[in-house]
C-alpha cells in the first residue's frame, strides 16, 4: 500500500495566508514565508501555495513570493492560481516549485495541460477542479470559485487526465471551511473514474477525516485552516491514520 501523503495549503492572497468558508468571509492566517518552514519542520509531506485570487485580477502568480517560500522546503512543493501560459508555469517551475497546479485557464484551453505535461512531465502537471452539488452531481467552477464553467466534475476529471494531467487537486465547495469532513461521495466517484492521484480538499476538522479520505480513495488530503489555527497537529493526523493501516511518512 502506498505512502499517504498529508499537505498543508496556504492559500494566498496580497501576500499573507488567508482562509475562510466556502470560499467567503476570509481571514488573515499569517506569513506564507513563516508558514511553510513551520510546516516543512513540523512532518507535512508536501505544501501547496495557491495565489487565489490571480485568476479574478487577471494576472500571473506572485513568482518572487514563491521563490522565497520554496527556499525554506525540502519537501515537494506544488503552486497554483493564475497560471495561464507554458512560460508561466516554466516560471514557477524555476522558481523553486515541483508542480504547477492549474484551474481557470485549464477549463477554458485543456491544451494547456498537454502543453505543461510536455514541458516537465506529467508528474508536475495537476489540475485543481473547485466543486459545487448541482443535482445528482457535481459541477465545476472556475475563477476562485465564483463562476459556472457548466462542465460536470467527473467528465472534467477524466479529461483532464487524458489531457496529461498526472495529478487532480479535488475541492470541494460545500465543505470547504466547515471542519465536518470531506466530501467522500464525491472523492469515491473522482477517484473511481481516473487512474491518477487525487488529493482531498475541502472541510478537514479532526484527524479521523483525514482516514477517511483515505478510506475513500485519496492519495493525499489537504488542509488549511486547522493547521493555521493549531487545531491540530500534522503529527496527530499521521497518528491517527497510521492507527486505522494507512503507512505514513514519519
Amino acid at each position: 500500500m502506498l505512502t499517504r501523503r498529508i499537505i498543508p495549503c496556504l492559500d494566498v492572497k496580497d501576500g499573507r495566508v488567508v482562509k475562510g468558508v466556502r470560499f467567503q468571509e476570509l481571514r488573515d492566517a499569517g506569513d506564507p514565508v513563516e508558514q511553510a518552514r513551520a510546516y516543512g519542520a513540523a512532518g507535512a509531506d508536501e505544501v501547496c501555495f495557491l495565489d487565489i485570487s490571480a485568476s479574478l485580477e487577471a494576472r500571473g502568480t506572485l513568482v518572487r513570493l514563491v521563490e522565497q517560500v520554496a527556499r525554506e522546503l525540502n519537501i515537494p512543493f506544488a503552486v497554483g492560481g493564475g497560471v495561464r501560459a507554458v512560460a508561466e508555469a516554466e516560471a514557477l517551475l524555476r522558481a523553486g516549485a515541483d508542480k504547477v497546479s492549474m484551474n481557470t485557464a485549464a477549463i477554458s484551453d485543456p491544451a494547456l495541460i498537454t502543453a505543461v505535461a510536455r514541458l516537465a512531465g506529467s508528474q508536475s502537471a495537476m489540475v485543481a477542479i473547485d466543486a459545487k452539488t448541482r443535482g445528482p452531481g457535481w459541477e465545476v467552477r472556475s475563477h476562485g470559485g465564483t463562476r459556472s464553467s457548466g462542465r460536470d466534475l467527473i467528465e472534467w476529471a477524466r479529461e483532464a487526465v487524458d489531457r496529461g494531467a498526472g495529478e487532480i487537486l479535488l475541492t470541494s465547495m460545500d465543505h470547504d471551511g466547515t471542519r465536518q469532513g470531506f466530501a467522500l461521495e464525491m472523492l469515491r466517484a473522482v477517484t473511481a473514474a481516473v487512474p491518477v492521484p487525487v488529493i482531498a480538499s475541502g472541510g478537514a476538522g479532526e484527524p479521523a477525516h483525514f482516514a477517511e479520505a483515505f478510506d475513500a480513495g485519496a492519495s493525499a488530503a489537504l488542509a488549511a485552516s486547522v493547521f493555521h489555527f493549531g487545531t491540530f497537529t500534522i503529527a496527530a493526523v499521521k497518528e491517527a491514520c497510521a492507527a486505522r493501516g494507512f503507512p505514513m511518512r514519519r
